[in-house]
C-alpha cells in the first residue's frame, strides 16, 4: 500500500476534474445477497482507460458482461438491477457507490451469483477495501460538465431535483411515522473530502441499510429481503431500534443518500449539480439519471 495513492484517493475522489482512475490491485469480498440471500463472491479488479465500471457474469456460459449504466437499469424493488441480454446483476447500488466516490472510473467486477454481497448493510466494507489497495491515474481525462437547466421527477410528494450548482453537493430527506427515524435530513458535497473527517469513507459509508419491523413479512411473502438479518441491516419498530446502536444519529437518511450516489453513478461521472431527493426510491433515482443522460447527449 502506498500512502500518496491513498491520499488521492480520499481527498479528490470520482468527483472532480483529472485523469480516470483504476485500482492499483484487485480485491476479493464474499457475502449473501440482501433479497436472493445466495452466498456470492466478487473479485474487483482494475480495468483499462475508457472501460468504465462494469459487471462479469463469471457463472454463466460465454461470462456475460453488464455495463454500470443507466441503459442497463432494469424495474426492480428494493435495490437497483443491471441487465444486459439476459444476464442480470442486482443490488449494486453500494459497491458503485463506494468505486465512483473513491475515484474508481474503471473497474472490472467479477461476481459469482445474481447479487452483489450485502455485507454489513453498508459500503463501509467496499469502500476500506478501495483505500487499502489504492487507485492509480490512467492516460485519459475524467469528463466533467456542469448541468445547464433544472430536472425533477416526482411521484406524489416524493421527488429529486437537480439544480444547476457552483459546487456538487447532496441532499436527502425522509420522513416516517415511527419516532426512532422521524424526519431527517442529511447534506455532503465532495469539497468535504478535503477534510479527512469528512470523506465519502468517513461519513457515508458506514451508513447502513435499514427496514421497518412491521413490513418485514410482507416482503418476505413477495420473495424479498430472504438474506436480511440484524447483522446486516437496522431493523426499527414502534418501540425503537431492534439493533442498536446507531452508527450516526441520522443513519438512516444517510444511507439514502449513499443510495443516491450509487444510483447517479450509473451516468458515468456525475455533473455538477445540487442534488436533492426526498422521500425517493431507486426507480425516482434512475429516473432523474435518465433525464440527466438525455439532456447530456
Amino acid at each position: 500500500m502506498e500512502p500518496e495513492v491513498n491520499r488521492q484517493t480520499l481527498e479528490t475522489g470520482g468527483f472532480g476534474k483529472g485523469l480516470q482512475q483504476t485500482l492499483r490491485t484487485g480485491f476479493v469480498r464474499s457475502g449473501i445477497g440482501l433479497h436472493t440471500g445466495a452466498s456470492v463472491q466478487v473479485r474487483v479488479l482494475p480495468a483499462t482507460v475508457g472501460q468504465g465500471r462494469y459487471f462479469v457474469r463469471v457463472d454463466q456460459p460465454g461470462t456475460p458482461v453488464i455495463k454500470a449504466q443507466i441503459a442497463t437499469v432494469r424495474p426492480t424493488q428494493l435495490s437497483t438491477e443491471l441487465a444486459q441480454g439476459e444476464a442480470t446483476v442486482r443490488t449494486v447500488e453500494h459497491l458503485l457507490a463506494a468505486l465512483a466516490a473513491l475515484g474508481v472510473d474503471n473497474a472490472r467486477i467479477e461476481i459469482n451469483g445474481p447479487e452483489v454481497p450485502l455485507l454489513d448493510g453498508s459500503a463501509k466494507d467496499w469502500a476500506e477495501a478501495i483505500v487499502q489497495v489504492g487507485t492509480v491515474p490512467q492516460s485519459e481525462p475524467r469528463s466533467v460538465w456542469a448541468l445547464p437547466e433544472p430536472l425533477c421527477v416526482q411521484e406524489g410528494d416524493a421527488f429529486v431535483i437537480a439544480r444547476p450548482s457552483s459546487e456538487l453537493r447532496f441532499t436527502y430527506g425522509i420522513d416516517f411515522d415511527l419516532s426512532a427515524i422521524g424526519n431527517q435530513w442529511h447534506s455532503w458535497s465532495p469539497d468535504a473530502m478535503r477534510e479527512e473527517s469528512l470523506t465519502f469513507a468517513a461519513v457515508i459509508a458506514p451508513a447502513r441499510t435499514f427496514g421497518l419491523a412491521h413490513q418485514i413479512e410482507a416482503l418476505r411473502d413477495r420473495g424479498l429481503i430472504k438474506g436480511g438479518s440484524l447483522d446486516n441491516a437496522l431493523v426499527c419498530g414502534s418501540e425503537g431500534w431492534l439493533n442498536p446502536p446507531l452508527r450516526f444519529l441520522n443513519e438512516p437518511v444517510r444511507h439514502k443518500l449513499l443510495d443516491l450516489v450509487g444510483d447517479l453513478s450509473l451516468l458515468g461521472n456525475f455533473p455538477v449539480a445540487h442534488f436533492l431527493a426526498y422521500k425517493a426510491s431507486h426507480h425516482l433515482h434512475t429516473q432523474l439519471a435518465r433525464s440527466i443522460a438525455a439532456l447530456h447527449c
